[in-house]
């Protein structure tokens, strides 16, 4: 098996090691820039039948391989829409419903969420599952601060991460409109949650390598991973950020606390 991967890169290195722990097989491990144009040639020379690509490159490579190689991708946002068969993946976006148990189960003040984001990405993320959502369908940066401007009477407001539409100086107007009514920001991203969200729900990269070892075993016997619909992760990693929960009246317990990976600031 190979992966296609900027090891480089933190997750990168997580997720590797989380496929190498549950995967008995060996692998290859080659950086993006190291197979451009030459993937199906190492593949040809490794004898592989299965390409794991790791990031938007690497995919992009993978997908040009003859239809008979397995290939399975992560550290995509979202599933992309490819049409070759034998390929699926794990993507890096969390579905609302892990913020909905969360808040459900540890944040009882938030009573009412509004879920802020592009069509496509309530879709596939599920973001009018709950009747304690409010869903807003944006279309542009624009439209995304423009909503959040109007929204009211609600607990908090979760940003869905379309790379499209949430541009640096959109976050900025995002957060600066939200704080201005004292409404917490969930998500997106560890990052976010640095600069003042309340909390954001991020995969586990070690977890995401043994579903990738999962689908990589099952490809290795046969199966073909088109059969198999892109996943999210299984396991999440929770961010809090302690000052802005106290600024805005919001307990944050002990039981929850135990639960996550870091407390910001």
């Amino acid at each position: 098996m190979i992966v296609v991967g900027d090891t480089n890169l933190r997750p990168v290195i997580e997720i590797i090691s989380g496929i190498r722990e549950r995967l008995g097989s060996p692998i290859k491990i080659y950086s993006p820039s190291g197979v451009k144009g030459r993937l199906r040639d190492i593949v040809e020379n490794e004898d592989a039948s299965v390409v794991v690509a790791l990031g938007s490159e690497a995919l992009g490579e993978a997908l040009k391989l003859p239809s008979s190689i397995a290939v399975i991708y992560d550290l995509v946002i979202v599933p992309p829409e490819i049409d070759r068969p034998n390929t699926t993946g794990v993507y890096m976006a969390t579905p609302v419903k892990e913020y909905i148990d969360i808040v459900n189960s540890y944040l009882p003040q938030i009573k009412r969420i509004a879920v802020v984001g592009s069509r496509d990405l309530m879709r596939i993320l599920d973001g009018t599952a709950s009747p304690q959502v409010a869903a807003y369908n944006v279309r542009s940066s624009f439209e995304f601060v423009n909503a959040v401007k109007q929204v009211d009477s609600v607990g908090a407001i979760l940003l869905l991460p379309d790379v499209r539409l949430l541009t640096d100086t959109t976050v900025e107007e995002v957060f600066l409109s939200a704080f201005r009514k004292n409404i917490p920001i969930l998500g997106i991203s560890e990052k976010h949650v640095k600069y003042g969200a309340l909390m954001s729900i991020t995969f586990n990269p070690v977890n995401v390598g043994r579903q990738i070892a999962e689908k990589a075993s099952k490809a290795l016997n046969g199966i073909d991973m088109g059969t198999l619909p892109p996943s999210p992760s299984r396991e999440f990693d929770i961010y809090i950020n302690i000052n802005t929960a106290k600024k805005m009246g919001i307990h944050i317990s002990q039981e929850l606390l135990r639960k996550v990976k870091r407390v910001y600031p």
